[in-house]
């Protein structure tokens, strides 16, 4: 039965970093004990250091919980470590530098595989996003080709983390919505989730719920975007 906590966000503007989840993650991982991150999202200043440091900020973040995290960059077979590991973490940050290190080191299938198994799975952001059946409907730049936007599709709908429709003033481009609305107009099978910072969907079996404290936003073909009220089982649209 799949297991999944996928977050909007790795921290609030008045909390620390993962400080709001860290219930959230206790309850899906269990009694886990060895959790491999896999850090590929982070780029900046350099790959190897940004991923051992955000090794380093979740360690420090998850501390209350008995578990030891290891970075799978660290693993000489990294498919093996995550059959073997109790859980399976992956942070944010670029999306499209995610997907091309798991590309790139045959991780997509051993992934897919575990999570669909019932491994227990914590991700945000870009650790969510890679979760739908595609990318595109992240809102990172395409810093770097990944050789294909397809991702592990273990969720039949499209994710939008950090979802807002906020409006800067004297702002001309489009809004959210209307980017939105724009990928459900070119692909009509396939509704999009708009997920507030500070949600979460939690992923057991077949249910999926929202969780947090904002109401989120499904975007279908044909149909007005309509909003989801917290606590509420996803029931995924038909475009109209």
């Amino acid at each position: 039965m799949k297991n999944l906590l996928l977050l909007s966000n790795s921290r609030m503007p008045t909390t620390g970093y993962l400080e709001h989840a860290v219930e959230a993650i206790r309850e899906t991982i269990g009694g886990a004990k060895r959790v491999v991150l896999i850090p590929y999202a982070s780029v900046v200043p350099s790959e190897a250091v940004a991923w051992d440091a955000t090794t380093a900020n979740v360690r420090g973040a998850l501390s209350s919980l008995d578990i030891e995290i290891t970075a799978i960059h660290h693993y000489k077979d990294a498919a093996a470590a995550l059959a073997e590991a109790d859980a399976i973490m992956v942070n944010g940050g670029n999306t499209f530098n995610l997907l091309r290190h798991l590309r790139r080191n045959e991780l997509i299938v051993p992934l897919r595989t575990q999570i669909l198994a019932g491994k227990p799975y914590v991700g945000w952001s870009a650790g969510s996003a890679i979760c739908a059946p595609t990318i595109r409907t992240t809102n990172d730049m395409p810093i770097i080709d990944p050789s294909g936007l397809d991702a592990l599709g273990v969720i039949d709908f499209q994710l939008n983390a950090h979802y807002t429709n906020a409006v800067p003033d004297g702002w001309m481009g489009e809004t959210r919505d209307q980017r939105l609305a724009e990928f459900v107009a070119m692909n009509p099978t396939m509704p999009v989730f708009g997920l507030p910072e500070g949600d979460w969907l939690r992923v057991r079996g077949h249910e999926i719920t929202l969780c947090g404290p904002f109401p989120g936003k499904w975007f279908a073909s044909g149909r007005e975007a309509y909003g989801v009220p917290s606590r509420s089982t996803l029931l995924r649209p038909t475009s109209a």
